[in-house]
């Protein structure tokens, strides 16, 4: 059997001995961790139905075993990630963004 492996991570996994002329070979295998479709949503906090639009418009990966769907645990983490909201983004949404400084404080001096 061959492998295409990078000779960084071959190097990596090759130790010589300091007590003989041998090379020992170690490689470890990450577990990955497979959540559901219902833990992915639940996690994320939104329903199934969102979850599956998200996954077909391809903002989040996910694997199809049978009729099984399954989702990384690492993937759906760096997805909430990919989601956080940048300050001073949502000015839009409250209609008071438009004040500036001073007519904010000058509101917060009438208020007292």
């Amino acid at each position: 059997m061959d492998l295409d492996l990078p000779i960084d991570l071959v190097a990596k996994c090759f130790r010589r001995s300091p007590s003989a002329n041998t090379l020992t070979f170690t490689m470890t295998v990450s577990e990955i961790t497979w959540l559901s479709t219902a833990e992915a949503a639940q996690r994320l906090g939104i329903t199934t139905r969102t979850l599956y639009r998200f996954i077909d418009e391809g903002a989040i990966p996910a694997y199809r075993f049978g009729r099984v769907i399954r989702l990384k645990l690492d993937e759906v983490d760096a997805f909430i990630e990919q989601c956080r909201i940048q300050p001073g983004t949502l000015e839009h949404l409250y209609p008071d963004g438009s004040k500036d400084e001073a007519e904010i404080e000058s509101a917060a001096g009438r208020a007292d």
